[in-house]
């Protein structure tokens, strides 16, 4: 193996290296600029304040921006990537089967702080790897899921640990016009509005709302949908995909060691630039494809503790390459298949369980007891949205 491509990006790696790498590029529906197309929608918050809908924010000065897919969106998008082709061989192959499923870490919604996984016999591996990075060493948990550190992570239910993301991407569209559609679907496959179902010899006349309802689920009867979201036309400013990629957040990652450390950093620095710098594959949901503007804005650079930009050059096959040593160097864990383990998880629901109560009867009492010490600890249990998502 030559040092030479072992050694090529450790410059990223200086501590007086480039702070970040930056990608921001122009997209556009294939339709074409001025065509509809449709953002992520969200659900709306339990206070009510964003009633649920496409996330626009609008300004004072009239100008608004709307979310396309977010940086969680877009990690769930990229990740998988190791599980294809040649990637597959850069990173470990977990396996969790839970019934007749067979689900992939990369998969799984929180990597490896997801249930799934918590709940498997990778169980005291993962718990040992995380507490490791509670104490400095990143090494174990790369041995697993080395993505987690490319993406983050945040084991939010065990031991609180948490590892930064260095890729975060986002996709923006700039001075929206919001519109919306409506639509009618038919019981009865065609355009009379009298269906069968209402004869007396089939279900007969609908007799209230309830009814109405319940034959609307089943699909028994007419469900006119109006004014819902119609998806939206972008302004002159268009839609901009914004990446980063932390350098400054990667030379945080250490090993037991420093000839460990570099051996680690160069493996996920590997990871990072494949992920970075892969061509994304445009199809986002239904009614969304956006690719890159022919003629339009790309930057792809390195930026300096200074604010100095310069040009990046760095392609995706000298970054696979690159890659490819670096994992060898490092030894990429094992691949393996695991299983969901019922009792683990049904102790664990029975141990939210009786913490819940045992706060509940604290609560009523007012005041702690010296018994309290003994109760078991509190969990932070945060959002459900770990890092990674």
């Amino acid at each position: 193996m030559s040092e030479n491509i072992l050694s090529k990006f450790d410059n990223y790696l200086a501590a007086n290296g480039p702070a970040a790498l930056v990608i921001r590029e122009q997209l556009v529906p294939v339709e074409g600029s001025d065509a509809v197309f449709f953002p992520a929608t969200y659900a709306a918050s339990e206070d009510k304040s964003f009633k649920g809908g496409y996330n626009i924010n609008a300004f004072a000065d009239g100008t608004n921006i709307a979310l396309i897919d977010s940086v969680g969106s877009q990690a769930n998008r990229i990740e998988p990537l190791f599980k294809a082709g040649d990637y597959t061989a850069l990173v470990p192959q977990i396996i969790i089967k839970a019934g007749e499923k067979n689900i992939n870490l990369l998969d799984a919604g929180h990597r490896a702080g997801d249930a799934i996984v918590r709940c498997s016999s990778l169980q005291s591996d993962l718990q040992a790897a995380f507490k490791a990075l509670l104490q400095g060493n990143a090494a174990p948990i790369a041995k697993i899921a080395p993505t987690s550190l490319v993406f983050g992570v945040w084991d939010s239910r065990g031991t609180q640990a948490k590892a930064p993301r260095l890729i975060s991407s986002t996709i923006r569209a700039y001075d929206v016009k919001s519109l919306t559609r409506s639509a009618q679907y038919w019981a009865g496959g065609s355009s009379d509005p009298v269906t069968v179902y209402d004869s007396e010899s089939v279900l007969g006349p609908i007799k209230d709302d309830k009814d109405r309802k319940e034959r609307s689920t089943s699909g028994f009867t007419h469900v006119p949908a109006t004014g819902t979201h119609g998806g939206v036309i972008a302004g002159e400013k268009g839609v901009r995909r914004d990446a980063t990629l932390a350098l400054a957040a990667l030379r945080l990652i250490s090993s037991t060691n420093d000839e460990e450390t570099q051996k680690l950093r160069r493996y996920i620095l590997g990871l990072a630039l494949v992920a970075f710098t892969k061509l994304p594959g445009g199809y986002l949901r239904q009614g969304t494809i956006l690719v890159k503007k022919e003629n339009g804005e790309h930057a792809f650079q390195e930026i300096s503790a200074n604010g100095t930009r310069t040009d990046a050059t760095i392609t995706h096959e000298t970054a696979l390459e690159y890659a490819k040593a670096s994992a060898a160097a490092f030894g990429v864990g094992d691949s393996k298949t695991v299983e969901f383990d019922g009792r683990i998880a049904k102790a664990d629901l029975a141990g939210k369980a009786a913490e819940k109560a045992a706060k509940k009867a604290k609560k009523g009492k007012g005041t702690a007891t010296s018994d309290d010490s003994s109760e078991m600890p509190d969990q932070q249990s945060g959002s459900e949205n770990a890092p990674t998502a």
